[in-house]
């Protein structure tokens, strides 16, 4: 059977010859240029940088941007895109996500038209990375608690504080920023930070277990005077990150579904394969159960994508639906690795095999863009008018 195996329901019948495209030259890409490295990078912790031209030249980086050099293909198109992505590794797709949604987005949306003229063409060539500045060591899951400040000082701004957890970090040409100018819920500000700015460093975590293939930094800010003209003039509160955010859980809600499939796609053809007590343990009831858990999963979170793809592209889709697509399908992709994994038996703990590579790096992205339990208290406030955030 074909790889499209995975596809049991045929909801890819429902794209348009554009969205098919798109996601046949991701596929391309990440099977001719990608997987043949992924294993390594991750062994070594590397991220490979000499794709990063490739990529642009196919569009990828802001893709569902319109104009200054950005492709301006539908965010069903972008979905299907980091579905491919992420087939290869989270890493590769987080690079994506976090250049369009968390960098060029709030440029693009945000930005001065200089700001925009400048950086937007840049970016989605590959010229220039950027990283998103949000997370702090102390504060996660409630960013509006953020320690990092910028002081107006003549005619520009004076930032201290530091960010943890930054994908890019290190190689990032521009950082977009939030910091508190003031004690008011209107107080939070973005800022375009330069590389080389005085004042401004970026060393990379180590000791990762997870997204391994994909630069992880910290960034310092110690008296870092950035130009009035680097403040995004039209994001004010917390709504300008948050709503970077929900652009990535959008993304993520769809990629994860990649790394679901290569797990069950695996998982299949190795039970297809394996032989015990003279027969494929395929046709075993148990391994059977597994592939059908992992297919019924799959096949519920594309439908669910798919449909949030369609309301996003009609500017209907609400920050709970994303909150909900983000929750269920990562938890989903998790547990089909971990699945996976018990029928690949011992090998499947060998990076030989890309199962124990996407479990590990799901484990983050169960994290990252807002945990599990965040998200399950953004639809419980959606659905029920009380906020169980505050006391």
């Amino acid at each position: 059977m074909a790889f499209e195996s995975w596809d049991y329901y045929g909801l890819d019948e429902e794209l348009t010859d554009d969205e098919r495209l798109a996601r046949d030259t991701a596929k391309q890409f990440v099977d001719r240029r990608f997987r043949p490295l992924v294993t390594e990078h991750f062994r070594k912790g590397t991220f490979p940088r000499e794709l990063i031209p490739e990529l642009a030249d196919l569009g990828v980086l802001g893709a569902n941007l319109k104009g200054y050099g950005c492709a301006g293909i539908s965010n069903v198109a972008y979905g299907v895109v980091l579905r491919e992505l992420e087939r290869g590794d989270s890493g590769l797709r987080s690079f994506a996500s976090v250049m369009g949604s968390l960098v060029m987005f709030p440029i693009w949306r945000y930005g001065s038209e200089e700001q925009k003229r400048r950086w937007l063409p840049e970016l989605a060539a590959g010229r220039a990375i950027g990283c998103f500045g949000l997370t702090e060591a102390d504060h996660g899951s409630d960013p509006g608690a953020m320690a990092t400040r910028a002081v107006h000082d003549g005619n520009g701004w004076i930032l201290n504080g530091s960010k943890m957890w930054i994908t890019n970090g290190t190689m990032a040409d521009v950082a977009v920023v939030w910091a508190r100018i003031g004690d008011t819920p209107e107080s939070i500000r973005g800022f375009l930070v330069e590389k080389g700015t005085k004042g401004f460093s970026a060393s990379d975590i180590h000791g990762k277990f997870s997204l391994r293939a994909s630069v992880t930094s910290e960034l310092a800010f110690d008296d870092c005077r950035v130009p009035d003209a680097n403040l995004l003039p039209n994001a004010a509160g917390l709504g300008g990150p948050l709503s970077c955010l929900n652009q990535a859980r959008f993304g993520i809600s769809w990629g994860v579904v990649g790394a679901a499939i290569d797990c069950y796609d695996t998982a299949r053809a190795y039970a297809l394969e394996r032989v015990q007590f003279d027969r494929p343990i395929a046709g075993f009831q148990l391994v059977q159960e597994k592939l059908v858990e992992m297919l019924q999963e799959i096949t519920k979170a594309q439908a669910l994508s798919l449909r949030l793809g369609r309301l996003k592209d009609a500017d209907r889709a609400r920050p709970g639906q994303v909150s909900l697509a983000k929750r269920n399908n990562v938890a989903m992709a998790l547990e089909v690795a971990r699945s996976a994994r018990a029928v690949l038996g011992a090998n499947g703990i060998a990076d030989e095999y890309p199962v124990i590579r996407h479990m590990l790096n799901l484990e983050s992205v169960y994290t990252y863009e807002g945990t599990h339990d965040i998200h399950t208290l953004v639809v419980g406030r959606d659905i029920t008018g009380l906020d169980a955030f505050k006391a």
